[in-house]
């Protein structure tokens, strides 16, 4: 009887599942920056160029 009631206390705690809830919740953030950063990545290395060309050519001259 002892191991029921161990078993029925040890699934009505919910400590850790705070701790599961964070886990999940911070791959989840972590997936969705790497799926923004991949689709920027060409545009931001396409305006930087931009600039420099512009820089480049006005200080040239």
């Amino acid at each position: 009887m002892k191991l029921f009631k161990l078993a029925n206390q040890f699934s009505k705690d919910e400590d850790g599942a705070v701790t599961v809830d964070w886990v999940v919740l911070t791959a989840a953030l972590v997936g969705i920056a790497l799926v923004v950063i991949s689709t920027v990545k060409s545009g931001i290395e396409e305006a930087s160029t931009d600039i420099k060309n512009e820089l480049t050519s006005a200080l040239s001259g």
